[in-house]
């Protein structure tokens, strides 16, 4: 119906949270998505299209991009830089410069993934970081099963990652408490392999 009849459709990155929640299947959206403008979906102009691979914020009517931060990770005694290293597996401490993030939200927190083809919002890692000294610090695993039990896993958040579009995914955190947080996407998520995914965190800070 979609596809043989004319129409306009508004589908922005709210109009597409009543779409899903209402009952909208991924195939209805994805046509209206066809129709409308392409493959992308958009958002107010303030916050410009979200067709970038990335993380976007919600400020007032509007979704920005949650600029990333560069992780350093120790393991072994050895820090590395991944992003000019490469992905390293197993327990890991990761650490950024700074005490704090530059974005601070409120609650409820509202944060869009827009991953890479193939990849699900449950590959990201929402960890709480932890401050030290001047910097930020969390524990992780990178290249293994995110749920493993033990120590690697102390900083890990659970949460659930709703997919309201292609390769879009939508993250309630409302009941997230004061403090410093980043989502860490997967190895995977830098389908190029370049150094522009790899090694960063895309970090914010509830205030309240």
């Amino acid at each position: 119906m979609v596809n043989t009849q004319p129409g306009a459709y508004a589908l922005g990155a709210d109009d597409l949270l009543v779409l899903k929640t209402g009952g909208a299947s991924d195939k209805m959206i994805s046509a209206m998505l066809l129709k409308k403008s392409g493959p992308t979906i958009t958002v107010p102009a303030a916050a410009g299209p979200v067709h970038e691979i990335g993380v976007y914020y919600k400020k007032g009517d509007a979704w920005l991009d949650l600029d990333p931060e560069s992780v350093a990770f120790k393991t072994g005694g050895v820090l590395k830089t991944i992003a000019s290293q490469g992905i390293v597996k197993g327990d890991v401490n990761g650490h950024i410069n700074g005490e704090h993030s530059k974005v601070s939200l409120t609650t409820p927190v509202a944060l869009l993934i827009y991953a890479p083809e193939g990849v699900a919002g449950s590959e990201y890692q929402l960890l709480l970081l932890h401050q030290s000294g001047r910097a930020r610090e969390f524990r992780t695993m990178t290249g293994g099963v995110f749920h493993s039990s033990g120590g690697a896993t102390r900083d890990a958040i659970e949460f659930e990652a709703k997919k309201i579009a292609p390769r879009t995914f939508s993250l309630d955190l409302s009941k997230l408490k004061a403090g410093e947080y980043g989502l860490l996407p997967p190895a995977s998520g830098d389908g190029t392999g370049s150094s522009g995914r790899l090694g960063k965190l895309y970090t914010f800070r509830v205030i309240e």
